[in-house]
């Protein structure tokens, strides 16, 4: 990790670049190649870029209800409990969310907000290096909560097959239709539709720089999630803190891929040293050590703070994804907090335990987008239509106001709408 000795905010200049290494350009136009195709020869163009792509024939995109169950069969059966454990958290803390319709009257009528949720969705789940059976309750459970009507998953065609916990934790959530496409290609099917997948109305879900950037092309014809970075946790820790804690924290994050970001922030210097050779030795047995060590070599930082006070100016210029408070009051920290995607206070709420299992969502803002955007919740998966009734003599009462303000912006025809309902009576 690299080391900081923060002094001003100027310090952190560059520290939240996006960490994306690849030609963007060519990303967006290899993206809007495929986009086009897919909405020009459908399922054809899908099995297409699965065999070039992903390596794998795909007689049939959909997987049928058969291979779901048998996958009940394939795995521990503790992990279909855990899966469910998880499921029920998960449900719980999105059951506290959501819009809520209304309607207020006044003389001149009524008034009112109509909550609706939204009626296809589709949820992308990464495949690659790993499975993410979390990832699909965090994507599906929201939208399950939220009311609506049909929920689409498509992940990525494996030469062994969709990993069986994937499908169990669709099923335990409540998906209803999962098409074995991933990649641009995936998200071009979910926004223009093809013979067999249908069109939806937003797309949630991490992807690699592909369907990152197919989302962000696809915007307008569907509504998305957010635009999601490389994944980071930030840790403020004080001389209480435990180095070895930290280290597997930090690690936890650092093994999903090279680009991941992490920062550590403290006062204490020799907390520093104590985690840095915590990493060394935690590194030594780790399954995916290479991506974490490079991760951290490239986009770790720890960086040093002269006070209490620069801890938090420090992280909320950050802004990250996860945050830990490991400090000796963790609670009394949280209203010094303004931006981070997830909050992880005190030294047994490690990020994994949000990430898997205590019920809030783990698809959060990345790249400091924490200052302006939210956790996936219920709401995503809800829109508002507003209303009005008004009143005869109201409008009667308010055509004046009205006309003035129509005439006013050059707009006639908004002026004579409303003269229209009181037409002058004809001279004799």
């Amino acid at each position: 990790m690299k080391r900081l000795n923060y002094q001003t905010p100027a310090d952190l200049n560059g520290l939240q670049q996006d960490a994306q290494t690849a030609d963007n350009a060519a990303i967006s136009q290899t993206v809007r190649e495929i986009l086009l195709t897919v909405q020009k020869n459908g399922d054809d163009a899908l099995r297409q870029y699965s065999q070039t792509f992903d390596g794998v024939t795909l007689a049939d995109l959909l997987v049928p209800a058969s291979t779901i169950q048998a996958a009940y069969e394939q795995i521990d059966p503790a992990v279909v409990a855990s899966l469910q454990a998880a499921a029920d958290n998960i449900f719980w803390f999105h059951e506290k969310q959501g819009l809520q319709s209304f309607e207020a009257t006044r003389p001149e009528g009524k008034f009112g907000i109509k909550v609706t949720p939204l009626e296809r969705v589709g949820i992308y789940v990464p495949g690659g290096t790993a499975a993410y059976p979390s990832s699909v309750l965090m994507n599906a459970i929201p939208a399950k909560v939220a009311g609506v009507s049909e929920i689409i998953m498509v992940t990525p065609p494996q030469k062994e097959g969709i990993n069986p916990a994937v499908l169990v934790a669709a099923d335990i959530a409540g998906v209803d239709r999962i098409y074995t496409i991933g990649g641009a290609q995936a998200v071009a099917a979910l926004t223009f539709g093809t013979q067999t997948v249908p069109k939806v109305d937003k797309i949630t879900g991490p992807g690699n720089a592909y369907v990152a950037e197919a989302k962000r092309q696809v915007y307008g014809f569907v509504d998305i999630d957010m635009i999601a970075g490389p994944s980071e946790i930030g840790i403020i820790a004080d001389e209480t803190a435990k180095s070895a804690e930290i280290a597997a924290d930090l690690l936890s994050q650092a093994e999903h891929d090279v680009r991941v970001r992490t920062f550590l922030v403290t006062t204490d210097a020799d907390l520093l040293a104590a985690v840095t050779a915590e990493l060394d030795t935690q590194l030594a047995t780790l399954p995916r050590a290479e991506i974490a060590r490079q991760s951290l070599t490239d986009f770790g930082y720890q960086i040093l703070v002269q006070t209490d006070a620069q801890l938090y100016e420090v992280m909320n210029a950050i802004a990250p994804e996860h945050l830990e408070i490991q400090l000796t009051e963790p609670l009394a920290a949280l209203d010094k907090i303004r931006h981070a995607g997830s909050i992880f206070l005190g030294r047994y709420a490690s990020e994994p335990v949000g990430d898997y299992f205590a019920g809030p969502n783990h698809i959060l803002p990345t790249s400091g987008t924490a200052r302006f955007s939210s956790p996936l919740n219920v709401t995503d998966f809800q829109k508002m239509s507003q209303y009005l009734y008004y009143e005869p003599a109201a409008l009667a009462q308010n055509q004046g106001a009205i006309t003035t303000l129509a005439r006013t912006e050059g707009l006639e025809a908004h002026a004579r709408a409303i003269e229209a309902r009181f037409p002058k009576k004809e001279q004799s």
